[in-house]
């Protein structure tokens, strides 16, 4: 998907939102317990009831991988379920992967040759070798993680060197030499408020992935109001506050109801600031 089509979905559904898949065995209703494949049967009730309001989806791998092989299945069914029914979503893998050239050429293989999702979240820690095998894919995406929205981010990702650019400035000024906003976008933590405004200076036309709406603590008016650009540059994704809105049998409409909710309040967003 391009960037240009990515656009076209928000502009059509009056919607940026990213609804976080991050299906835990644990959490999900009871009654779904007893199915064959209980994760996956959760993530398709869901995906029918949010499709309408959301325009790209995001399955957190270690939700996944904690189930082994089954829920790894579960993923890739997931996935597949998306690509036939809703193929208009944007797939983002939540893997964030990261290691040397010919390692990452392996994620990368995975995730785009065998799943087929459309992005993949990567840890820059490693450097331009570590992302360049991502970057080989025609419209697929990298999503680098820069700013993030937890609470140790600022162990690192605030410290600043002698001339006093900041790690995330650093990391963002540097990767953008590697690939254009046709290609790659940046986790941009949602509690990271008038941040945003120097993320901008430095990555005008990206789209940001912003995680943290919701049950971390973020404001959608405040990403919006410094983070968006004249192609709204954002997805805003939330998980537990969708997915987990319900845990009896209503739970998938309880969930399209809280997408739906969120929808309206983006619908709002992009008349005032795109």
């Amino acid at each position: 998907m391009t960037k240009q089509q990515l656009f076209a979905q928000i502009r059509k559904k009056q919607s940026f939102l990213c609804v976080g898949l991050d299906a835990d065995i644990k959490k999900i209703p009871d009654h779904l317990l007893e199915a064959e494949d209980p994760i996956y049967q959760f993530n398709k009730a869901i995906i029918d009831a949010t499709a309408p309001y959301c325009v790209a989806y995001k399955p957190n791998l270690a939700f996944y991988e904690s189930e082994g092989v089954k829920g790894w299945m579960a993923f890739e069914k997931t996935v597949a379920y998306i690509r036939q029914r809703y193929p208009d979503q944007f797939v983002i893998a939540d893997a964030k992967r990261g290691d040397i050239g010919n390692t990452s050429q392996m994620y990368a293989r995975a995730f785009f040759d065998e799943v087929k999702v459309n992005a993949v979240t990567v840890a820059p820690y490693m450097g331009e070798d570590s992302v360049k095998p991502f970057l080989i894919y025609s419209q697929r995406w990298v999503i680098l993680l820069a700013l993030t929205s937890n609470k140790g981010s600022h162990d690192f990702q605030l410290t600043e060197d002698r001339e006093g650019e900041r790690l995330f400035e650093k990391v963002l000024r540097v990767s953008r030499q590697w690939a254009t906003d046709e290609q790659m976008m940046y986790v941009i933590g949602a509690t990271q408020g008038r941040l945003f405004e120097d993320v901008r200076k430095i990555v005008p036309g990206h789209f940001l992935l912003v995680p943290g709406v919701g049950a971390q603590g973020g404001a959608l008016e405040e990403v919006c109001r410094y983070g968006m650009n004249k192609c709204c540059g954002l997805l805003v994704n939330s998980s537990r506050g969708i997915i987990y809105a319900d845990d009896g049998e209503d739970f998938a409409y309880a969930a399209g109801q809280e997408a739906r909710n969120l929808q309206q309040e983006m619908r709002e967003m992009l008349r005032k600031y795109l």
